[in-house]
């Protein structure tokens, strides 16, 4: 490792991630996030918007949700990673803000920038915002119920068939195909 290559991972070392996208449809908005601590940790969150609003506007809720969240946990440094070509660049300040639904939201956020010593905003392709994206639509198709929060949702990635589990060896030495004719 170069000594350019140690410097740069010094300087990360303490950064949290923020993946955020947001979902509209038929059923309603939601919302997706994933934080990643400096040692890999994912903690993901979602939310139903109970309220009508404009994609853009689920967007902005949504880099909310992240902020928020980092905030809560006394980040100092943050890198924030959306799919959402305008809500990076407003946030940025590369884009004006035209809109008179989105100027609450880029004023809302730009103040919380304030409780970080380094945040960074980054436009990626959708392709690679699977997680935060999924999270979003899995909340936007979820209707409220009055008992209030789902309960922490855990994913997991099977690598066989489970019906496989079940297949046994014969304590005749034989596979299980060799009396099929």
């Amino acid at each position: 490792m170069t000594l350019f290559e140690e410097e740069i991972e010094d300087e990360d070392r303490d950064k949290w991630i923020v993946w955020f996208d947001s979902a509209s449809n038929a059923l309603g908005h939601g919302v997706g996030v994933v934080l990643v601590t400096p040692n890999d940790q994912c903690i993901p969150f979602r939310a139903r918007l109970g309220f009508d609003c404009m994609n853009n506007m689920a967007e902005y809720e949504a880099c909310t949700l992240g902020t928020q969240a980092v905030i809560d946990f006394k980040v100092k440094f943050l890198k924030v990673y959306g799919d959402s070509a305008l809500v990076i660049h407003q946030l940025r300040g590369e884009w004006e803000t035209k809109d008179h639904k989105l100027i609450p939201y880029q004023a809302y956020i730009k103040k919380q920038t304030k409780f970080f010593n380094d945040i960074y905003f980054h436009h990626i392709p959708r392709e690679e915002n699977q997680m935060a994206d999924v999270l979003a639509t899995l909340a936007s198709m979820f209707q409220l119920t009055p008992h209030g929060d789902l309960q922490y949702i855990k994913f997991r990635c099977r690598g066989k068939l489970s019906h496989c589990c079940l297949i046994e060896e014969d304590k005749d030495g034989k596979p299980w195909y060799f009396d099929i004719r």
